[in-house]
């Protein structure tokens, strides 16, 4: 192995070096190059086969390895994450190649490629074709493997689960066998097909014992439990995967299921773990800090809600859970009778790209405005409202009849009239028509008359023992 490597290795040096001598050497040009690809392939040296073989390609178009070397450089550009040229050397491959088993290899790779390309559908048909045509071939397992698994992808659930099952029937000892099993597992989790899914996962360390896979099965297994009213045997599958497995790449999310549901079925001490967890996630989420805040104010915490929150605002202004948390904490001011705080927590989430979160932000500000005799400014909230297409009704009338009050007190007679006849007609709350009915005979009531004429175009003498009284 090592002389191999150190033969390779003295290869590619030479790639790198223009002949020393007469170009017709022992180890012509061509033979060079294509040699060096096709070794370093075997060994894995992808970077140096695609360099030679791109070179072979381009220099020798007409010689008769050239589908030869565009496979291989195929293979190696796929290797290396560079799917679409990959493609373009595979399909000019298949255009010279003649012998049955490289025509396949082909296509397979080619259906390798459009699947890293997301492009699912052609490599299901090119999946499809090999397994359909070459059922006994070398290249049937990995074909029918990528078929189920395009299936997946393109969310079609039951033919993904034939085709698993029907791999693990045929190859039950192939290196991808665990790896079917998996994804049957989570074809049949997406299939709602929870009862069959659970064994699956359930026995998969043991009949794959030592693979690299038994954490993901893990993972979905206590997923899968969670989600599907086993709480607490979720929460204890998903505490064994993160005990056992720190730094999979599931890790975060497990630990976030398992501080979410600590947080609404643990304990006063899970859940304080659970908010001690949330705030300590690395790294920072946004959500992480909202679950922390839910569960302090559950809890009456309120030094480490406020805490929570002031992290959440500082590192995540523009999220929209930071919207949705001020306008939960607006809400809570506000009944607490702190306006000021209710003003500034409702302006936040005014600014949500929610509707219903910024329609309740707008109403909470104009509330709190009213309550200090701020009107211009209620009204301008209350307007606010009143321009978000997508309101609920409530809110909109709500608004409507704050508005009318904001502008009855700054004495616009008109606008509240126009305002509170609108809830008294439309609003389908009773209470609410009820006291719009009030309010406008109120405003009715207080607004200037228009003089009378004595029909002569003088207006009549006012009497002389009646006092002027804005009041009737």
């Amino acid at each position: 192995m090592k002389r191999r490597l150190a033969i390779v290795a003295a290869l590619a040096l030479a790639l790198l070096l223009p002949p020393a001598v007469d170009p017709v050497s022992a180890l012509e040009e061509a033979e060079r190059l294509f040699l060096v690809g096709e070794k370093a392939m075997a060994d894995r040296f992808f970077p140096v086969a695609r360099r030679a073989l791109e070179r072979f390609v381009a220099q020798y178009p007409g010689d008769a390895r050239q589908p030869r070397a565009l496979l291989m450089l195929g293979q190696a550009r796929l290797r290396l994450n560079d799917a679409e040229s990959a493609l373009e050397a595979l399909s000019r491959a298949q255009t010279g190649l003649t012998a049955t088993a490289e025509v396949q290899e082909a296509k397979f790779w080619q259906a390798e490629a459009q699947f890293r390309l997301k492009r699912y559908t052609e490599a299901r048909a090119g999946y499809d074709e090999i397994v359909r045509t070459d059922a006994a071939g070398p290249l049937a397992p990995d074909s029918l493997y990528g078929f189920g698994w395009s299936e997946l992808e393109l969310k079609h659930p039951e033919p993904a689960i034939t085709a698993f099952r029907e791999f693990l029937t045929t190859w039950p000892d192939h290196t991808l066998a665990p790896a079917a099993a998996l994804q049957l597992a989570r074809a049949l989790v997406e299939g709602k097909r929870i009862s069959e899914a659970l064994p699956l996962l359930t026995t998969f360390a043991t009949k794959f014992p030592g693979s690299k896979l038994n954490p993901d099965a893990q993972y979905l297994l206590g997923w899968v439990k969670y989600n599907n009213a086993d709480r607490q045997g979720g929460l204890s599958d998903l505490s064994a995967f993160v005990t056992a497995n720190p730094n999979h790449e599931q890790a975060p999310e497990a630990r976030r299921l398992l501080a979410q549901g600590l947080a609404k079925y643990g304990d006063r001490s899970q859940r304080l773990a659970a908010y001690k967890t949330f705030m300590s996630q690395d790294p920072a989420t946004a959500e992480g800090y909202y679950q922390a805040a839910d569960i302090a104010a559950g809890l009456s915490m309120r030094a480490e809600q406020d805490a929570a929150w002031r992290k959440l605002r500082a590192e995540f202004p523009q999220d929209a859970l930071t919207r949705k948390m001020a306008s939960d904490l607006a809400a809570a001011a506000f009944k607490q009778k702190n306006w000021k705080d209710t003003v500034t927590l409702g302006a936040i989430a005014a600014q949500s790209d929610d509707e219903g979160v910024k329609a309740d932000g707008w109403l909470l500000v104009g509330e709190a405005e009213l309550k200090q005799r701020h009107f211009p400014q209620a009204a301008k909230a209350f307007e606010a409202v009143g321009a978000i297409q997508d309101v609920e009704v409530s809110a909109r009338f709500r608004a409507l009849a704050g508005l009318g009050l904001a502008r009855e007190e700054q004495k616009e007679w008109k606008a509240a009239l126009a305002a509170y006849e609108t809830v008294a007609t439309k609003s389908p709350d009773t209470t609410l028509r009820d006291w719009a009915r009030e309010r406008v005979a109120e405003v009715k009531r207080q607004m200037p008359q228009t003089p009378k004429t004595n029909g002569s175009g003088a207006k009549p003498a006012k009497p002389a023992d009646k006092p002027l009284s804005k009041k009737p």
